[in-house]
């Protein structure tokens, strides 16, 4: 069975991707506030923190990372020693991630807001994610990382046209969106702190 992790602040076309993930096959693994949007539109999802065995922190602010989320997305399935690992602590191979990220540039963008609430707006978990899964999928051309609801067209278009499956051009188009993803947004925050604090 494959596996998809989402994870989304902006749920916009989440519902046409959800359709074609669970046509063909995909299980579906959740946080808290996607994991209800999915569970509104009809679809059966697994939560984060009955997977992980581990409740979210108040306030969201521990959610995803947990080995049993990072070693599903990195662990090696060619590798015997990476599936003992996974097999023995019950870590399921995840295929697909879906994530995108607080709004950090939109909230500081407004007039007139605080350190906290920009700091608030500091993605952890999802850039760890993005990350890995980029990895992943460099290192074994397994795992494919969705950072944009911009993406879903091609992603739906991908697996339609490969029976459920995403080809290994269109995992390493969408590796290298990842990476600059995570780029500009730790260039986002480091801008917005020179300015706020005054020094470089």
């Amino acid at each position: 069975m494959k596996r998809a992790l989402i994870s989304v602040y902006d749920k916009t076309g989440l519902e046409r991707l959800l359709k074609v993930l669970v046509k063909y096959g995909f299980e579906l693994i959740s946080s808290g506030g996607t994991a209800k949007r999915i569970r509104e539109l009809g679809y059966k999802v697994l939560e984060i923190s009955e997977y992980t065995g581990y409740p979210e922190m108040p306030d969201g602010l521990v959610k995803t990372l947990h080995p049993k989320v990072h070693g599903g997305i990195l662990g090696d399935l060619s590798n015997p020693h990476h599936r003992e690992y996974m097999e023995r602590l019950e870590i399921k191979p995840i295929d697909l991630i879906v994530v995108n990220l607080y709004p950090f540039e939109k909230v500081v963008s407004k007039k007139g807001v605080s350190l906290r609430e920009a700091v608030e707006n500091i993605d952890i978990g999802g850039p760890a994610m993005i990350r890995a899964a980029a990895k992943a999928s460099l290192l074994n051309e397994r795992v494919t990382v969705v950072v944009d609801p911009k993406q879903y067209d091609l992603i739906i278009e991908e697996l339609e046209k490969n029976n459920g499956e995403v080809s290994l051009d269109i995992k390493r188009r969408l590796t290298v969106e990842a990476f600059i993803k995570t780029w500009k947004y730790d260039e986002a925050i480091k801008e917005y702190l020179i300015k706020k604090f005054g020094f470089r």
